[in-house]
């Protein structure tokens, strides 16, 4: 962000008090919005209501004429398998469908390597201490959630608008054998909306690591999630993997989740089949199979991939007009400022905003304080600790465009009100 001249300190005086007027003025509305997290709003669900009645008393059996009310299964039915391994770029026999969250089965993943080691033949990450996991910055809290539950200590990489810095994350890989993994977010990315480039992924699959069990789990959480103008296009990273001789370096991860029902949908994880057979054999003490008939819905309610992107397109068409009020406050408010600085995602569910260094905890605790609760500052960061305290990250898709607009109005002000403060 461009370093800007102080503004005259009568100026700065007068137009806070246009702000504290407005400001008092939303407070006296008594709103009460939450824009933490990015949750499908009720509209969105309903595009997904034929799930709850395309099932007849007679659909049970899967194709391979397996009965989906009992037991087994472990890694999915193979219509399931078929349809999803589509969505994720993979062969059937690379994906296992799991319950309703993308989320535990990361945090399985992390904890068999945790605790088991990553492979057969590797130790368990906690006799090799201190293991250590990249975290491209802004980033995902709950992937650090993960890391800082289990002990392992979490290293922020910055971002460079086409994926993580890979500079520093080859440096640091190749020089650190406790170094185990990356978290990534490889498709409009949470919150910044980068979409990494085909030479970040190119060189993710063939960088040296020093640890022979170094890990990318790729969060491919949103990937046909478009505002409109179709899915950017990512390049396949087992592929790319695969090529480079490090077959079993990724495991990659998606739902249904912001697609489906939110609370109901499904999860998937794929990778080599090296590394299937290594989920499935832990997994196998955890439970006796997934909710089948779960599976057997979704296959029967989307059909085919075609049915997915229709859905998708749906989906675009009610969430694009939220992101656009958002830029549109934004834009009216603050553009050209030199207050702060935002992102205009093309996917994904959110916009990362920047404001000047040590305004982050200000801005949010003031919005709150008129009716506008946001994701906690430093949230976006390991240990939730922003060092620059910074970003914010805003989520327009559960509010109708009403209470966005009005929520952008205090945001703004918060904003401003933020930065004029440290003028003074």
């Amino acid at each position: 962000m461009n370093a800007s001249t102080r503004t005259d300190p009568c100026q700065i005086s007068g137009r806070r008090e246009e702000l504290l007027e407005r400001y008092r003025g939303f407070q006296k509305q008594k709103t009460t919005l939450d824009m933490t997290r990015g949750k499908p709003c009720p509209e969105q669900l309903e595009l997904s209501a034929g799930l709850l009645d395309c099932m007849s008393r007679k659909d049970f059996r899967a194709m391979d004429g397996s009965d989906c009310r009992n037991y087994g299964g472990l890694d999915g039915i193979p219509e399931a398998k078929g349809l999803f391994a589509e969505y994720m770029g993979v062969r059937p026999d690379e994906i296992m469908i799991g319950g309703n969250s993308s989320l535990s089965l990361m945090h399985d993943a992390m904890t068999w390597a945790w605790v088991f080691g990553a492979a057969p033949e590797s130790a368990p990450w906690s006799r090799q201490t201190p293991a250590k996991f990249l975290c491209p910055s802004p980033g995902y809290d709950r992937h650090f959630s993960i890391c800082e539950h289990l002990g392992i200590e979490m290293i922020p990489v910055d971002f460079r608008g086409n994926g993580p810095d890979m500079d520093v994350v080859e440096t640091l890989a190749a020089a650190d054998a406790g170094i185990k993994g990356i978290w990534c977010v490889p498709k409009y990315s949470n919150p910044t909306g980068e979409v990494y480039s085909d030479e970040v992924v190119e060189r993710l699959a063939r960088m040296p690591a020093l640890a022979a069990d170094f890990r990318i789990f790729w969060d491919n959480a949103y990937a046909y999630h478009h505002l409109g103008a179709g899915p950017a296009r990512l390049a396949d990273i087992l592929q790319a993997c695969r090529k480079a001789g490090n077959p079993d370096r990724v495991l990659l991860f998606g739902s249904t989740s912001k697609i489906s029902f939110a609370g109901s949908g499904l999860a998937f994880m794929a990778g080599s089949p090296a590394n299937m057979a290594w989920a499935k054999q832990h997994l196998a003490f955890q439970t006796i199979g997934p909710d089948k008939l779960n599976q057997l819905r979704h296959v029967l309610f989307f059909k085919n991939m075609a049915g997915i992107e229709s859905h998708m397109q749906r989906h675009a068409t009610i969430l694009k007009p939220k992101f656009d009020t958002v830029q549109d406050v934004l834009g009216r408010e603050l553009a050209g400022r030199g207050i702060v600085e935002w992102t205009r995602p093309a996917g994904g569910y959110f916009i990362s905003i920047n404001t000047r260094d040590g305004c982050a905890r200000r801005v949010v605790q003031l919005a709150a304080e008129a009716g506008v609760k946001l994701t906690p500052a430093g949230s976006t960061y390991p240990y939730q600790k922003d060092p620059c305290d910074r970003n914010i990250r805003i989520a327009p898709s559960f509010p109708s465009m009403t209470d966005i607009r009005n929520a952008m109005g205090v945001l703004a002000v918060s904003l401003e009100l933020a930065f004029l403060e440290k003028q003074q």
